[in-house]
């Protein structure tokens, strides 16, 4: 029989060596990932909720263009569809931000849909240049209050200024 060497201490030479190396690198490589799509999905969220908020304002200014002929002939509130789409697309433009935007007016309402695409940061890595995103608000013509303004009216009159 003969005899084994003694083991010797120190780094091994065997079938494992890199393996460390490789881990890191799937590693770090999954949590770049990880960052990536948090980062990208909280800037596309954001992007998101402006395209929300445009779309109310230009709903909103859209909304505020009522027909003063149809008000005084008949005492209905009616929009000036025309306007009405072109005051909203006014809003959207005046934004500066490149969105683009969908109008539809009926009587009485504006809906406006707001789409913007978002850059990303960590996605054009990997083919995803940017995240479209949209945004949609309704508002509503709506007459002048006029029950309780009658209200506030008689209250009023009682009150002075002087305490």
């Amino acid at each position: 029989m003969t005899a084994r060497p003694p083991a010797r201490p120190g780094p091994r030479h065997g079938r494992d060596g890199g393996q460390v190396t490789a881990f890191t690198v799937i590693t770090m490589t999954a949590l770049l990932a990880a960052a990536g799509l948090t980062w990208d999905g909280g800037q596309a969220l954001a992007a998101r909720t402006t395209a929300a908020d445009i779309a109310q304002e230009a709903a909103r200014a859209g909304a505020d263009q009522v027909s003063l002929a149809v008000l005084r002939a008949t005492g209905q509130v009616t929009l000036d569809a025309p306007a009405a789409r072109a005051a909203a697309l006014a809003y959207v433009a005046a934004t500066g931000t490149g969105d683009t935007a969908a109008v539809s007016v009926t009587p009485l309402t504006v809906t406006v849909t707001v789409t913007h695409a978002q850059p990303t940061a960590f996605l054009g890595a990997i083919g995803i240049p940017d995240l479209t995103v949209t945004g949609q608000a309704t508002a509503a013509a709506e007459p002048g209050i006029t029950s309780i303004s009658a209200y506030f009216m008689t209250r009023l009159r009682g009150w002075s200024r002087g305490g």
